[in-house]
This record gives structure tokens, sequence and C-alpha cells, in this order.
């Protein structure tokens, strides 16, 4: 029977951006089903002691930027550590993905590396309805179901539910990768996440 992983990611977040790629090779190789739940990380950061990027002191941002040149070149992957529209809300992208995950999951995944790229790569602002439905037709997506089903009200109380559900299993970074309870905290932890699954 396949293993599933659960992702736990917001959409905006630069080291879910980083492992993408690698985090979808690993789940191809083991034959693993992927779970994408994109949450609400200010409601994680809340419950979890963790703080927004902005409220975070000098040392730590200025590192964090550092890593993510480190890591963009290590990866080989085009990324503007400081693009322009960032920080960016990433509720509206949330939706779209989960009405994705409900077409296909494999759908949401492709959405979810998509608008990654959208930030980090191409300089988008992914807050914008106009500029989702371009990413999703981009990526070969009905935008125009996905437009229609992200405005419903069971997506949100499914994306408010996703965000419970994160804090309850003891979430408080991004990305978080769950395989049978054991939590895989960061794109850099993506090794041993191989691993697990290889068991």
């Amino acid at each position: 029977m396949p293993q599933t992983i659960d992702y736990y990611f917001p959409p905006s977040s630069p080291f879910a951006y980083l492992g993408h790629d690698h985090f979808v090779a690993i789940a191809h190789k083991h034959g693993a089903k992927v779970a994408v739940k994109p949450v609400d990380f200010g409601e994680v950061f809340s419950a979890s002691g963790g703080l927004p990027l902005a409220k975070r002191a000098p040392q730590r941002q200025a590192y964090r930027l550092v890593e993510l040149r480190r890591w963009a070149q290590y990866l080989n992957k085009p990324m503007n550590v400081q693009p322009q529209f960032f920080p960016v809300g990433g509720n509206l992208a949330a939706t779209w993905i989960l009405a994705a995950s409900e077409l296909d999951p494999a759908h949401a995944l492709t959405l979810a590396g998509a608008v990654g790229r959208a930030i980090w790569e191409q300089e988008r602002n992914v807050a914008d309805a106009a500029t989702m439905e371009l990413i999703a037709k981009e990526a070969g997506l009905p935008a125009p179901t996905l437009a229609a089903r992200a405005q419903a009200p069971e997506i949100a109380e499914k994306y408010a539910a996703l965000t419970q559900e994160a804090v309850t299993r003891g979430v408080f970074g991004a990305p978080t990768y769950v395989v049978a309870d054991e939590l895989f905290w960061g794109q850099d932890r993506l090794d041993f996440l191989d691993r697990k699954l290889a068991k």
C-alpha cells in the first residue's frame, strides 16, 4: 500500500519553493501519495511561538537571506531572495491549491510549484486573482473552474481545518512533511524523508 506524505506549507514559503522539485522527485521515486495541505502560518506561529519575518531579530533576517542564496546556488535554482511581491498574502493561492486538489491531488502539487516559481523566480503577485488565473492557465489547469471553486465557503472551511490540523500535529515551521506521524521540518530534511520512505 502506498505511503502518504502530508505536506504542510504556506504557498509563499521560499523554502517550500526551494525544496519543491526534490520533494516531488522523492515522492515519485517511492510511489508515495502526497496530501497537499496549504495552511495559514500566521495561525501556526501564534500557536507555536514562531514569529513572522518582519518581527524577527535583524540578525535572523539577515542570515535568512544568506541561507536562501546559499541553497538556491547549491540547488541551481533561479531565485530573487527579495522579490517585489514579498511578503505576500498566501490565502488566495491556498484556496486555489485546495480547489485544484479536489480535481486531482497531482494538480494541487503542480499549482503549488507554479505559485512558488511565480513568487521567487518571476516576481508576480499571487495575492491577485487575475495573476492566479494566468498562473493556473500556464500550468495547464482549468483556471475558470478553479477560480469559481476557490471562492466556495467549503474551501475556506477546509483551509481553516487544515491549519488547525497542522497545529494539533505539532507543525511549527515551513515546509513540514509528515509520514506516519513523524515530522520532517524544512527542505533541508528531505534526505531524511527519503530514507524514511525507503524503509
